[in-house]
């Protein structure tokens, strides 16, 4: 384990928290929402899992800030906790199981730990910075995290989000490009997508339009795991709006596409 293996632990402690918030809600909503996609038992669970989250991070963690989704930042100084309680929001509601609760810590502008937890898929993915990947149950049942060695575009996997907002970035055509150029594309969405290149099983993935919770705890897996990550520009920046994740090999030529 690394330096940050006590921040880890934690949070793996506030993931299974947030499992059993999401899950009881999942099962709860997933029929009523069939007829008409009704946003407020979502907007409920958001707010109790990250109430949940804030409330352990106060008691373990008084010193650090938080940034999360539904209730802002709170707290300064050189430890940021960052957390979206549930990304895939749209598919929680209609009862699609590829949603997951995201927690990132963030150290003097690095991300040194970041941790996916997605139940209804029963996956995991976490990592802290020099300690590799991994996926899993729990921290002792877990497997290591390793990207692909596709080194082609033609032999690669593509996966991304939604279509309409590279239509709304005016990058719609570059997008198709490169699904063209690839070997697969495949619109796995959201968290998934990311996690995918970390363990290797698509070789890149990309979203035009997202914000810090959505990607801070993917960097640094999709790093650990021996991956690259940046803006479309080609920048590591949370600030960029923009993810793209490759096994490395990549990722030039796929920014020479999307760019």
């Amino acid at each position: 384990m690394t330096g940050y293996s006590d921040d880890l632990r934690l949070a793996h402690v506030m993931a299974d928290a947030a499992d059993d918030l999401t899950m009881r809600r999942f099962k709860a909503v997933d029929l009523k929402v069939e007829t008409k996609p009704d946003l407020t038992p979502v907007s409920d669970a958001d707010r109790t899992v990250e109430e949940s989250i804030r409330g352990t991070l106060r008691r373990a963690r008084p010193r650090d800030a938080v940034i999360g989704e539904e209730y802002g930042n709170t707290g300064y100084g050189a430890r940021s906790w960052i957390v979206d309680p549930i990304d895939g929001t749209k598919n929680y509601v209609r009862g699609v199981p590829v949603w997951a609760t995201l927690i990132a810590l963030m150290e003097h502008g690095t991300i040194v730990v970041g941790l996916v937890s997605a139940p209804a898929l029963g996956r995991r993915w976490w990592a802290a910075r020099d300690g590799g990947a991994w996926t899993g149950k729990s921290l002792t049942k877990a497997t290591r995290c390793q990207v692909s060695k596709v080194s082609k575009l033609e032999d690669a996997s593509f996966s991304y989000s939604d279509i309409e907002e590279w239509e709304k970035a005016d990058r719609l055509e570059k997008f198709l490009g490169l699904s063209r150029s690839c070997w697969r594309s495949r619109g796995y969405g959201d968290f998934w997508s990311h996690m995918m290149v970390a363990e290797g099983s698509v070789d890149l993935s990309a979203e035009p339009e997202l914000s810090p919770w959505d990607m801070a705890a993917l960097t640094v897996i999709v790093e650990e795991a021996g991956g690259v990550w940046s803006d479309l520009s080609g920048t590591a920046s949370m600030d960029g709006g923009s993810l793209v994740c490759t096994n490395g090999a990549l990722h030039a030529e796929v920014l020479h596409h999307l760019g």
